[in-house]
C-alpha cells in the first residue's frame, strides 16, 4: 500500500509529496514531461528548496521516495526517475523489487536523466556544500 508521509510546500506553487510503500501498481513507468530527474527540462522549474525537502530520499537505507509532482498527494505515485537514478540504496524500492512489488522492466526512459539525486539537486540550484546532500548516496 502507498502511503504518503507528508507533503510540505516548497513554495507558494509547488509541494513535495514523500511516499512510502508500493502496491505493484503506484510507480511510474516513465519519466513525465517536466520531471525533474530530465536532463532536457529546464533548471529553476521547481524551486531548490523542494530538492532540499526530498534529499531523504536518496540516504542509504531510506524506506522514503520520491513521489510523483504529477501525480501529487491525490493519487500518490514514485517518480519514475526516482527509480530510475535514485533509488539504488533505498532499502523501500529495494524490498518491493524483491517482493514482486516493483518491477524494473516497465520503467524506462526516452531521454536523458541526471545521473544521481546529488546532481539533480545540484542542477536546480542546491549548494555542492549544503549538509542536506551530505548522506545522499549515489548510484554504484
Amino acid at each position: 500500500m502507498v502511503e504518503v508521509i507528508r507533503a510540505r510546500p516548497a513554495d507558494n506553487e509547488h509541494q513535495v509529496v514523500t511516499l512510502s510503500g508500493c502496491d505493484g501498481r503506484s510507480y511510474r513507468r516513465k519519466p513525465c514531461p517536466h520531471c525533474p530527474w530530465r536532463m532536457d527540462q529546464p533548471t529553476g522549474r521547481f524551486p531548490a528548496q523542494a530538492f532540499r525537502h526530498s534529499a531523504e530520499t536518496a540516504y542509504d537505507m531510506s524506506d522514503h521516495r520520491f513521489g510523483c509532482h504529477m501525480s501529487g498527494a491525490k493519487k500518490p505515485e514514485t517518480c519514475a526517475g526516482f527509480i530510475l537514478r535514485g533509488a539504488t540504496h533505498n532499502v523501500g524500492v529495494r524490498l518491493d523489487l524483491m517482493r514482486g512489488r516493483l518491477d524494473l522492466d516497465e520503467v524506462s526512459s526516452d531521454v536523458p536523466l541526471y545521473s544521481s539525486y546529488r546532481a539533480m539537486a545540484e542542477a536546480n540550484g542546491v549548494a555542492p556544500d549544503d549538509p542536506i546532500l551530505a548522506n545522499c548516496r549515489d548510484p554504484d
